[in-house]
């Protein structure tokens, strides 16, 4: 059987199990690909919530929308955090909305407390979308553009034309297509409706059929800032008069990029960059090429970091590295560095040799990192999408001078095979979602929470099985009043502390 055939195969079971919730009550659910688990539904306890003392509040980006809501990341630092607080875990409620197959993987909330997400597609054209964030009903959605995907990406990793997009302060969709567009979508009067505003036609400074925009952020100036996968390319955009400036750094670059008021911070599949703006072109400040064994390891897109940079308090931005182990690299991101002082801070080797690697960036508190590992990943649609991920998550601190830092804690009990993970600082939990090994061979997904400050298991909460629930890389987001969301193949599910 080929790839193609399994691909179609599998989309054939998804459409099945959609089509075996028609006409029944629970209609709009998500069905589970049998044989159901024989873990139980839920393990662990509800937990009390212990508020964190030293948290990150990025400086909010005057042309995003308010914070932490305005991307994957949750803001321009990329903190992948919230001040708020998220399921606790009692009386756990839990619900899904079926959609026709694609994959909600970011997902924003507009200033209505309503879910905006791009859905890419293996099998239609990326589509943008509002989203009921009780109910999960769509709401309105907007056809994007398709095209061919570029030479040796695979289906399953291929994030162009949605996986990475940003909503501004005017509650618009900034999504590059593609076909080599920035569209700005923005919502009628009444939020029902999208419409496309503007069109940033970026064909002429890449190349079509090999170069894909992987993301596009706005700078605190409101410059907009876009890399490409193949060959580097960072260009910067006049939003005003459409004119680009390009530099090439012929290195791939497949993750995002954080934004301070003072630096852009792009990591390549070598090295890390902090970038500035002059006279409206990209200006290299420094580098920093990081620890790389070479291998793509089982759920990398590449040989190189799977991260995207994360800004810290106290003058310092991070990543993971591509050595083996895997360490998480702390650099202090100042444009000159003082007498006595190291670009490299830190680098702390995480998880086992030969079995640690990372696709998702890391979440930060004060001077605290968070860092999932997704070792053992496999396409969903191939012949080991049954294969279970290596367990992992670990917390990494810089000490209080800056000299060096230290692991906290390690988790090996929770598997996360792709999920972005997020931090809820009101509640002092970290989540996730999980797919533990079963007796039954049951594919099954749970939602996870885990304890900030000492690393334990909370609990897990049984989501579905089978590849309907398969998140394939989404992200978890949790929205204004503390429900827990994440995109799968199958459509959305949600996640709430019950009465």
């Amino acid at each position: 059987m080929t790839r193609a055939t399994r691909t179609i195969a599998a989309l054939a079971v998804v459409a099945a199990a959609m089509a075996a919730c028609a006409g029944t009550a629970s209609a709009a659910s998500i069905a589970s690909v049998p044989p159901l688990p024989s873990l139980p539904d839920f393990r662990g306890a509800p937990a009390k919530a212990k508020p964190l003392g030293n948290v990150t509040k990025a400086r909010q980006n005057p042309f995003m929308a308010d914070d932490p809501f305005g991307n994957i990341h949750n803001d321009s630092w990329m903190t992948d955090a919230y001040l708020g607080h998220g399921p606790l875990g009692r009386s756990l409620a839990a619900a899904s909305e079926s959609k026709p197959p694609s994959l909600c993987g970011s997902m924003t909330f507009d200033g209505r407390g309503r879910i905006v997400s791009v859905c890419p597609s293996t099998i239609a054209p990326p589509q943008a979308r509002i989203i009921d964030p009780d109910t999960l009903a769509t709401i309105a959605t907007y056809d994007l553009p398709n095209a061919a995907n570029p030479p040796n990406t695979p289906e399953y990793q291929n994030f162009t034309g949605g996986g990475y997009f940003f909503l501004d302060d005017k509650d618009r969709i900034w999504v590059p297509t593609k076909t080599d567009h920035i569209f700005v979508i923005g919502q009628s009067d009444d939020g029902q409706s999208l419409v496309k505003v503007k069109d940033y036609d970026l064909t002429g400074v890449l190349d079509e059929s090999t170069e894909r925009i992987t993301s596009a952020l706005t700078d605190y100036s409101g410059r907009i800032w876009f890399v490409s996968k193949a060959n580097g390319k960072i260009g910067v955009i006049d939003r005003k008069t459409g004119k680009v400036r390009v530099k090439t750094m012929g290195e791939e670059i497949e993750n995002s990029f954080a934004v301070d008021k003072g630096g852009i911070y792009i990591v390549s599949d070598k090295r890390m960059y902090r970038f500035k703006s002059k006279n409206g072109y990209p200006k290299l400040v420094w580098k920093s090429t990081y620890r790389n064994s070479g291998i793509v390891k089982p759920s990398q897109v590449n040989a190189g970091s799977g991260t995207t940079p994360t800004i810290m308090k106290g003058g310092y931005v991070a990543i993971t590295d591509n050595a083996d182990p895997m360490n998480v690299v702390v650099y202090n991101r100042a444009s000159k560095l003082k007498r006595g002082q190291r670009r490299v801070v830190c680098e702390v080797p995480v998880f086992a040799k030969g079995a640690s690697a990372t696709e998702n960036s890391l979440i930060t508190a004060g001077r605290s990192l968070l860092v999932e590992n997704n070792y053992g990943y496999q396409d969903p649609f191939g012949p080991d999408s049954g294969a279970v991920t290596e367990p992992g998550f670990a917390r990494v601190d810089v000490n209080k001078s800056g000299t060096g830092c230290k692991k906290v804690w390690t988790n090996n009990e929770v598997r996360a095979p792709t999920v972005v993970p997020k931090l809820a600082a009101k509640s002092g939990l970290i989540y996730a979602y999980t797919r533990d090994p079963d007796p039954s061979g049951s594919q099954g997904y749970y939602w996870a929470a885990i304890h900030f400050g000492s690393g334990k298991t909370a609990w897990q909460k049984y989501a579905g099985s089978g590849l309907t629930y398969n998140n394939n890389y989404a992200g978890l987001a949790i929205g204004p009043d503390g429900t827990a969301y994440v995109g799968v193949i199958g459509g959305i599910l949600a996640l709430r502390d019950g009465d």
